[in-house]
C-alpha cells in the first residue's frame, strides 16, 4: 500500500462551495454548517484520476510525511445538519471536479510549462 493510500480528506469542488454559500444566505435556521461531500477520498485517488483524465502514466513520487504523530490521516465532513438546515447536497464527485479542471491544466501546461 502506498503512503498516499492511507491519507483521506473530504475534498470538495468549488461549485459545491458556491452552492452552499448561496443556500446559506437563506437558511432554515441560524447555525454553523459543515460544507463537504461526506466522502473521504485518498490523495492517491487524485493521482489516479488525473492520470486517467490526462492520459498519462507518470510515476508518482511519494515523500515521507514529516508530521507523523501530529498529522490527521482521515477527515470527513458530517453534513447532515447542512443538508437539513440549508437544503445542501453536494453535486460533484471528485472525478467530475478533476474532469472539469483538465482543460485549465492543459492550458497551463501549454502556456507555462512546455515552453
Amino acid at each position: 500500500m502506498k503512503y498516499t493510500d492511507k491519507i483521506f480528506r473530504d475534498f470538495i469542488y468549488i461549485e459545491d462551495i458556491i452552492q452552499a454559500n448561496i443556500k446559506a444566505m437563506h437558511p432554515k435556521a441560524s447555525g454553523v454548517y459543515n460544507v463537504g461531500t461526506a466522502k473521504a477520498r485518498s490523495f492517491q485517488d487524485i493521482v489516479d484520476i488525473l492520470q486517467k483524465e490526462l492520459g498519462s502514466s507518470y510515476e508518482c513520487e511519494h515523500i515521507p510525511n514529516p508530521f507523523i504523530g501530529s498529522y490527521q490521516f482521515h477527515t470527513q465532513a458530517d453534513i447532515q445538519t447542512t443538508r437539513e438546515g440549508l437544503g445542501y447536497e453536494p453535486a460533484f464527485e471528485m472525478e467530475d471536479a478533476i474532469r472539469a479542471y483538465v482543460p485549465e491544466i492543459r492550458r497551463i501546461y501549454e502556456m507555462e510549462v512546455k515552453k
